[in-house]
Formats: C-alpha cells, structure tokens, sequence
C-alpha cells in the first residue's frame, strides 16, 4: 500500500508488526503566512505564533506514525549537510511561550486586542486535525483566535497564489537532495514565493550558496539562511515528513529512498 490511514496506523503496528514500512521522507509540513498584509507583515507576530506551537504534541500525538517536530523549513540532514535549528527551538514550551507573548504585546496583541485570523487548509481530515490542534494550542498558550476555513485542493492553491489568505497550510517535497530545493521558495519574486517574503540579506545569502566551491561551504550558507528564516518566519514549519507503507514480509528488496522512489527493479518475492 502507498499510504498507511493515521486512525489505524497504531492498531496495524501492534498487530502486524513486521508489514508497517516507514521511512525517512524529504519532505515539509508547514503554516505559510501572507507576509504583505497585516497583521503577518510584521515578523514578530509570525515568529511568536511559530513559538507557540507544540510541534511535538503534532507530531507524535496527532499524527503517531514518526513524524519529527520541524524548526527548520528544509531538513536537519539534507544534501550531506546538517541543519541546526534555531535556539529557541530547544527552550521549555512555557520559555517559548512566555517570548511569544512578549513579541505580540510589542506587536499591539493582547487580551483586550487579541490577534484573529484565518487558518485555511485543503479538504482532508488529518489536515483538519492538524488546524485544530494548532489553533486550540494558539488559543491556550496566547489567546489568540483562529477561524478555521477549508476548501478543495484546487480553489485552495488559487487562494494561494493570488494572495486571498491570512496563514495557508502547504507542504514540500523535495524535488532533489539539497536543501536549495525548500529555501528557493523564499527568494524574492520567486514563482512559488506565495508568502510574498523579501529580504535581500536572504537573497544574497542564497546565491553564495549556489556558487559554493563544495558541500561544507554550501552547508554554511543554508545555515545562515535558515537562521534568517528562524527569525522572520514566512512560513512556520510544523512536521518533516514520513513515508508509510504495508509490505508483506515476503516481499524482498524493498526500500524507500529519502526522495519517497522505490524500485520495482530491485524487488523480488521470496518462497512462502
């Protein structure tokens, strides 16, 4: 099977043990805000709903099948480089949470004025699990209210892309093994840049990195990008992917590789 439901993923792992394949996918969950109208123009307000997030109750609670926390847009190992997350990423929640409600009072949010949005996401119900848990832990730890709005998967990328959204709900595989291929979609003008984000430090930061003379140069560029990105936040990345499969022990010579390909080629079926 290509994917594995979240609602029976726990009961087949306890009962089939040996036929629940999960791997390692290149590949980013994420809230995307719309950085060209208030309030999200503003970087604190982004960053302080990004720290307010328990992306570890996401990931192991609501989803359950392996999926790591995210504090980095592309991957923690990507290309042949390690990514380290921001520093923030490993305070206490309540630390994190105490920051974000510094950053919105600064912002002109409070109890008497609190942040209201819109959260939208395409039609699924793990991704209406997903928006309900962010927005009742937004609600909890800042106050913030949050209205939830889904539609169908095309309408849903046609709000995207003509900027009719407050924070929309988008993922990213990657295309190839280097984490060029999440951070171009933050470069300024860029035709996937739906958050309309521009900073020219960002920019400048990237185009070293596509000149770098080897891997551990590049590493140090994708480093100082993602730093930028920790900081103003376009997009708060919430999960890294897995890939899940049901394999039946007697199928050999499979494997999932980190871009989610696997080879009928190498595949055989063994006596039984």
């Amino acid at each position: 099977t290509s994917t594995v439901p979240l609602n029976q993923f726990a009961q087949l792992k306890k009962t089939m043990p040996d036929q629940v394949n999960v791997s390692p996918l290149l590949a980013t969950y994420y809230y995307e805000f719309n950085t060209s109208k208030p309030p999200f123009n503003d970087p604190r307000v982004r960053r302080a709903l990004n720290m307010a997030l328990d992306k570890d109750i996401i990931a192991q609670k609501v989803l359950a099948q392996g999926q790591r926390p995210a504090w980095v847009v592309s991957q923690p190992e990507i290309g042949g480089v390690k990514i380290a997350p921001p520093e923030y990423a490993s305070w206490p929640l309540e630390k994190r949470v105490s920051e974000a409600k510094k950053l919105l009072e600064e912002a002109g949010f409070n109890a008497q004025h609190p942040l209201t949005f819109n959260l939208l996401y395409n039609t699924l119900e793990s991704h209406q699990r997903i928006a309900i848990a962010a927005s009742s832990m937004w609600q909890k730890n800042l106050g913030v209210v949050v209205k939830l709005q889904n539609q169908e998967w095309k309408t849903m990328l046609d709000s995207k892309h003509t900027g009719n959204f407050d924070v929309v709900r988008y993922a990213w595989n990657a295309d190839y093994d280097d984490a060029s291929t999440f951070l171009n979609n933050y470069r300024t003008g860029d035709s996937q840049n739906t958050s309309r984000y521009t900073n020219k430090a960002y920019d400048e930061v990237l185009t070293n990195a596509s000149k770098a003379a080897d891997v551990t140069e590049r590493g140090k560029y994708y480093q100082q990008a993602e730093a930028i990105l920790a900081q103003d936040v376009p997009a708060i990345p919430v999960y890294h992917y897995v890939r899940t499969h049901m394999v039946k022990p007697w199928v050999g010579g499979f494997y999932s590789s980190n871009l989610g390909f696997y080879y009928t080629k190498d595949m055989y079926i063994k006596k039984h």
